[in-house]
């Protein structure tokens, strides 16, 4: 028979830093934090995000922020990105076919382009925030490339997506009304671009989203509006924040830098140990939707469950010296959990994948000797994800 989670003696988290988790006793699966519980064990962390009665939380954000704003609240409409059951399924069976690696593959030439710019302006001198002058204005360009947007039009689409994912940020509440102007102007937006497509197709995402059918159902335009978002939320700050955390490695691994600039083929294996070991995405949150027994504990209907990505990455009974940052090593048969897994494993992971493996060759062939400069800057380690802020590098100028 199952026992109660709440009548359990377990140890306590205060927050959600890797380290937490470093003091607990060997033998322990599951603490309580701030929210409800918490796993930190990759097989556990699988089991609770394939289980399909844990719901995504992510719609629930604003409710764990503290936030009562009716007006805010009666906005946050289904979205692929906490939809589930039929809903998820079938928005999910819509999409994927525009989202795979194929579509992402035409865009590489235009993401070492836009890597090659950002380069340029800092290569003479040797210097950079890399947070603020690469991480910051990589991505946009690229979404805007990927939905079709003018480059007459890069300027306001980066303020605005700026704005809307400040839905992310540890002081919400004072943000909602600039964050609500912000999300009415990128739907109006994004409309008229949607209006646009209907008439003159064109080869991006938005068209391919327009044209996909299956057996004779298609996404309405408010669906097609909601992907444009969820593009946003979905493939900005991540891509941003992952490459800011991977490019802090190599300044700590510099013969591994150099290797990767010699040796570009290992991009995707690079890509791969830098988001095992340093991924921007550290947790995930879910939500039992009816009563759910798991490893003989019972979690009634309503409770919270942290999942600790971070630390399941770093689990010695799945990879090969987890504590170890190593682009040449084969870790296990086991993938990394920066992508997540089950039904909501990221839908844009071939996109992100195709930055990243562009972007770190190119940085390393480019900024060689790559060094701190400074003490880096940290995103608050608690919301959202997690990346540098502020990170000054120095490096050999004028590549």
């Amino acid at each position: 028979m199952a026992v109660s989670a709440a009548s359990l003696d377990l140890p306590v988290l205060e927050g959600r830093r890797a380290t937490d988790v470093d003091d607990l006793p060997a033998e322990a699966w599951l603490a309580r934090n701030p929210f409800g519980y918490a796993v930190w064990r990759y097989d556990d962390a699988v089991a609770i995000l394939r289980d399909k009665r844990w719901h995504n939380a992510a719609g629930r954000i604003p409710e764990l922020m503290g936030i009562t704003d009716e007006r805010f609240l009666s906005r946050q409409n289904v979205n692929i990105l906490s939809a589930e059951g039929d809903v998820h399924t079938r928005l999910r069976r819509l999409v994927a076919p525009a989202f795979s690696p194929r579509s992402a593959d035409r865009l590489r030439p235009f993401m070492r382009e836009v890597i090659d710019g950002l380069v340029d302006a800092v290569a003479p001198s040797g210097r950079a925030d890399f947070a603020a002058d690469i991480c910051e204005p990589y991505p946009i360009p690229i979404i805007c490339e990927l939905l079709g947007a003018p480059k007459s039009d890069w300027q306001l689409f980066s303020r605005l997506a700026n704005d809307v994912l400040e839905v992310f940020s540890l002081d919400i509440a004072q943000k909602l009304d600039s964050i609500m102007q912000a999300q009415d102007e990128l739907d109006a937006y994004t409309r008229q671009l949607i209006a646009e497509r209907r008439g003159r197709p064109a080869d991006d995402l938005l068209s391919d989203l327009i044209a996909q059918e299956e057996a004779g159902d298609r996404l309405t335009t408010d669906e097609l509006v909601m992907m444009v978002n969820a593009v946003i939320v979905g493939g900005t700050d991540t891509t941003r924040n992952q490459l800011g955390c991977a490019v802090s490695l190599f300044a700590e691994h510099p013969e591994q830098w150099s290797m990767l600039a010699e040796r570009p083929e290992l991009a995707p294996r690079a890509v791969e140990e830098s988001m095992r070991y340093f991924g921007a995405v550290r947790g995930t949150a879910r939500f039992a939707s009816v009563d759910v027994e798991y490893r003989g504990v019972h979690f009634p209907a309503g409770t919270f469950m942290g999942v600790g990505i971070a630390d399941a990455n770093r689990d010695v009974e799945v990879f090969a010296a987890p504590k170890e940052f190593d682009i040449t090593a084969h870790k296990g048969d086991q993938p990394h959990l920066t992508f997540g897994s089950g039904i909501h494993y990221c839908l844009g992971q071939a996109l992100a994948r195709a930055e990243l493996q562009e972007a770190l060759p190119l940085l390393a062939r480019r900024m060689p000797n790559l060094r701190l400069d400074g003490v880096p800057t940290w995103k608050p380690d608690g919301v959202g994800i997690f990346g540098p802020a502020s990170m000054p590098v120095c490096f050999d100028a004028g590549h």
